[in-house]
């Protein structure tokens, strides 16, 4: 999804109607990022509470949150809480400060002056089903998934990479093929709905039949198509591994970071921070100033 940058200049309150806009078409196309919100700012900082931003899985801030140092904290913590799926109340200030319970206190020494809260809340997709059938018991899941907040969508011959569990109710309809196709995306949950015997005969040339779920669902007496979804999506929640907060192509691995060499700030490993290869690789940058001082004798610092 292409998401046009905008300016960076400090927002009002139609541009933060826009943010909101853009953070709901990131939402529909199921792209995770994070909406940091500058919730007090000391002068003399640029930036105003109320002043908002998007931060996107490839560390790209659209938005204005502040200066361009203050960007490269809020670019590295917000990528941390991708991560971990966790929101974050971030404190930056331009002198050392003891951490306060629940927030995360950064020393930015570049900062022009005065400290900046701003509350981090990462927006990760909602879990995916893909559901192959359209029997009363198909049907009944779609329903309770839906209103427990799950993404539902019929399987047609395509997989999605990032599905959560698929669920087969199509009494003999082109079970292997969609099961097929469920291994082949390692989706952590397939599930069969069949009898016992049958759903055995339906997997015997699978060699990962031992993982898939035959009969689907919790055994706890199921017996109308609504209790049925019941026990199906109790097993898949019951089991689930802890998701990868991010899985976006675009996403850094552990939201990894580098070290300013000038000022030693921890700036965020991706391409929207400022970098520059010298001396035979990468060095990473809060902001021009640090580079710039960088570059007019690299040996000094390297």
């Amino acid at each position: 999804m292409t998401v046009d940058v905008g300016t960076t200049a400090p927002i009002g309150g139609d541009r933060v109607r826009e943010l909101r806009a853009k953070a709901a078409d990131l939402r529909s196309g199921r792209q995770p990022f994070v909406f940091a919100t500058v919730v007090r700012a000391e002068r003399p900082t640029s930036a105003k509470p109320g002043d908002a931003a998007l931060v996107l899985a490839d560390g790209t801030i659209v938005g204005f949150v502040g200066g361009e140092c203050a960007e490269a904290s809020v670019r590295s913590e917000a990528l941390a809480a991708l991560s971990s799926g966790e929101p974050v109340l971030l404190k930056i200030s331009p002198t050392p400060e003891p951490a306060e319970p629940g927030m995360i206190s950064v020393h930015n020494p570049c900062l022009s002056g005065g400290t900046l809260e701003i509350f981090l809340e990462p927006s990760l997709p909602a879990p995916l089903l893909v559901i192959h059938g359209r029997a009363p018991i198909a049907t009944a899941l779609a329903g309770l998934a839906e209103r427990l907040g799950w993404t539902v969508v019929t399987w047609e011959g395509e997989m999605p990479t990032d599905a959560d569990a698929v669920v087969i109710a199509s009494h003999g309809r082109d079970e292997h093929a969609a099961i097929a196709a469920a291994v082949a995306a390692r989706v952590p949950y397939i599930g069969l709905v069949a009898s016992r015997r049958r759903g055995a005969a339906v997997l015997a040339g699978f060699e990962e039949a031992g993982a898939i779920h035959t009969p689907a669902g919790l055994n706890i007496g199921a017996r109308t198509p609504d209790e049925v979804a019941l026990a199906i999506l109790a097993e898949i929640i019951s089991i689930r591994p802890r998701r990868e907060a991010v899985k976006s192509s675009d996403a850094p691995p552990d939201a990894a970071t580098a070290t300013d060499p000038v000022c030693g700030m921890a700036v965020a490993t991706v391409e929207p921070s400022l970098h520059v290869e010298q001396l035979g690789r990468q060095w990473w940058f809060c902001g021009s100033g640090c580079r710039q001082a960088f570059l007019a004798d690299p040996s000094a610092f390297a």
